[in-house]
Parts: structure tokens; sequence; C-alpha cells
């Protein structure tokens, strides 16, 4: 079988995250790297030289590559909708940062203009594409906790104002504990449980300012837009119902996602893309959990780009789709709304099923003729709806 020709990728945004991205972009031969830009050109300059990548500038220069066929966006949430509709529009696939947009119809924008340009659109997080959750939803597939009865997932920690240098744009509009960090917790209850049908949300802010702790702009106060602390319960589509907390409020750090069945727990890695499993099984309470380790080639950040870039080669849809990403989107606003009105929120949009990822996926190994690539079963061109799931995004 002959090798693809590597897809050429530009990437919009040459801050702290862009590394973890570069990093695995430049190991993967399934892309090539062909330009970076940001509003700060310095700073795209530096990355460049860093990573080797042959031109640096502007967004507009960026864009205007015919060398660039993936563009992928890395900016600050309130950027991404703009920019990842500039992308489609001139053409490009796209790739962008969670959350996908900051309101539906923005979002809806994306994938109607994906379907007009034929063009495919990915979203992060890509984390359900690591070894860890694959193992996870591989143990729900086979049945080893039973049917799924609940969920209860905890994510509690200060906030990064004390850490971070620049933590403003965290507590800003489209942020918070529930953008920042929801979309991975979503997205993956998402993959394994099936589409959410409805939430009742209750939201809380401890303080109404907060102070920058480290970095050049250390004790400055900064106002806080969004709740920092979302206590949520979910209705999903095939009966599972959950317990979430998402919080920026709490000494206390803790990190939990367990799915109950009617034969055992599932405990879900997600402290990143790697983890053991753990599994428990029976209602003795003398029995002790078993660690299950994560099965694959190891998978960081930037995976899901790999994954859309074989998806174009391939006429196949990427799975951290568009089409995934609007229903987190909408799952996330109906939290908003429902913690804003005091009443639950029905979720209007849906998702298809995330195709499971063999452990012997490997971004890092030659990509093969796409013909023979597995399929993710969803066709590039099937019909649109109301819902906005055509699969071209």
């Amino acid at each position: 079988m002959t090798q693809a020709a590597p897809v050429g990728v530009g990437i919009i945004g040459a801050g702290n995250i862009s590394d973890e991205y570069l990093t695995t972009l430049t190991a993967a031969p399934d892309v090539s790297v062909r330009a970076i830009a940001d509003l700060d050109v310095e700073r795209a300059a530096t990355q460049a030289e860093r990573y080797g990548i042959p031109f640096h500038g502007s967004v507009d220069e960026l864009l205007e590559r015919d060398d660039v066929e993936l563009v992928v966006n890395l900016t600050i949430p309130a950027a991404h909708a703009e920019l990842t509709l500039r992308a489609v529009r001139a053409g490009k696939h796209a790739w962008a940062e969670k959350p996908m947009a900051l309101d539906r119809a923005s979002a809806r924008e994306i994938l109607d203009a994906a379907r007009t340009a034929g063009v495919l659109v990915g979203n992060a997080p890509d984390t359900i594409l690591g070894e860890g959750i694959q193992t996870s939803a591989a143990l729900l597939r086979d049945g080893r906790i039973g049917e799924p009865q609940t969920v209860l997932t905890l994510m509690q920690g200060p906030g990064p104002d004390a850490w971070h240098p620049r933590p403003q744009f965290l507590f800003a509009r489209g942020a918070g504990p529930l953008f920042d960090i929801g979309p991975y917790y979503l997205t993956t209850l998402v993959q394994l449980l099936g589409p959410i049908a409805e939430v009742s949300a209750f939201g809380h802010r401890a303080r109404q300012e907060r102070v920058v702790g480290s970095g050049p702009d250390a004790g400055t106060l900064f106002p806080v837009e969004v709740d920092t602390h979302l206590s949520v319960l979910t209705r999903f589509a095939g009966g599972v119902v959950g317990t979430s907390i998402y919080s920026f409020d709490s000494p206390q750090r803790r990190q939990l996602f367990e799915i109950t069945g009617d034969s055992g727990v599932l405990r879900v890695p997600v402290s990143g893309f790697d983890g053991p499993t753990g599994l428990l099984n029976g209602d003795d309470r003398e029995k002790e959990w078993t660690d299950v380790e994560a099965e694959g080639a190891p998978r960081t950040r930037g995976v899901g780009v790999v994954d859309l870039a074989r998806a174009v080669r391939g006429s196949t849809a990427p799975r951290a789709s568009a089409r995934l990403a609007y229903h987190v989107l909408d799952v996330l606003l109906a939290i908003e709304e429902s913690a804003a009105a005091g009443e639950p929120v029905r979720i209007a949009s849906s998702a298809a099923s995330v195709p499971d990822l063999k452990p012997t996926w490997n971004p890092r190994t030659v990509m093969t003729d796409p013909t023979q690539r597995e399929s993710t079963s969803e066709p590039v061109a099937s019909g649109t709806g109301d819902d906005h799931e055509g699969a071209a995004a």
C-alpha cells in the first residue's frame, strides 16, 4: 500500500497550548506543519524557529496559503467561532480548541459553512481518543459492569487564578469551570453513554473579583463574569441519570468519573489521555478496585488533528467532530440557562456515537493508502437536519 501525502497544517495561535499541539503534530507523518500565525508576530516567529515551521506571519497570510489544507485554531474562546468560520470559508478543513463557539447560532453557522464548502471540522477535546478513555469505552461496551444506570463526575479545585500568569480569560464569558473544564467531562459522557436529553443546574459565584497570583500581573484584581461553581443533574436519552459538579471554588482538589452499572462500577481516567480504568464488581463492601491498564499507543493533545487529517485523506468523518462539539456546546449553554432560570432545560440537539479507536491506532505510524483506512462508519456526505448534524462537519 502507498503512503498518502501528509495534510498541510497551519496553526493560528502561538500561545502556551501550541507547544503541546506542535510536539504531537511535528512527530506525526500524516501532517506537515507549514505555517503558524499569531497577533503577536514575534511569538509566532519564536515557535516557527523552535519547531522548524517554514512560515510565520498574520492570520490573513496563513489563510491565503495554498499549502495549508487544515487550520488548527488555538486562540482564546471568544475568537474560536470567528476564526474557524474564516478558515472554513477559505476552503480549509478546520480544528479548534474548545468550546466550539459561545452561542448556538455561531456554531450552526460553522456547520452550515462546512457543509457548503465540503470541508471537515473537528473540535477539542481529543482526550476521548486517548488510550485511557478508549480502554474505558471498550470495557463498558464489553459489559464489564452490566447495563449503565447512573454516573457521577466531580471536578473541584481553587481555580487557575493562583498559578496562571494571565487567568482573566478563564473567568470571562465562555470559560469558568463549566466551559473550560466541562467539555472534557461532557464529551466523554456523550461518548460513553450517548446523547444528553435534559439538564437541571444551580450556579454559584463565591467572589465577584479575583487576584492574579503569578507572573508580571501578580496582585492585579480582575472581575469574575461567570458562575464558578455549577451543580448539575443530567438525564441521558438512553435512560442513564447523572450528577456533576464543576467548581473553581473549592480548596479541595478532586476529580472523579464513575459509571455505575447493574453489576459493577467503572472509574474512568479523567486526568489526561492515559491512566488505568478502575473496575469494581458486585456489592460486597470487602471487594477492592481492580485497575485495568490502558491499552494502545501513547496519545497526547493533537491526536484529534491527526485523526481529522486521516479523515480528510480517507473520506470519512473525524471522531472528535464538530457534530459532537455542537451537542456538547448545546448542553453547556443549557446548563447555564437552567442555572439562570431555576428550571430544567431540554436539549434540542443529539449526537451520533463515536466509533472506538483500535489499540493499534498510532498517531506516529506512517499513514497507508487512505482507501484501506478503518472507517468511522459515518459517510461524509449524508443528509442534513434541523439539529445541524450534517456529517460534513
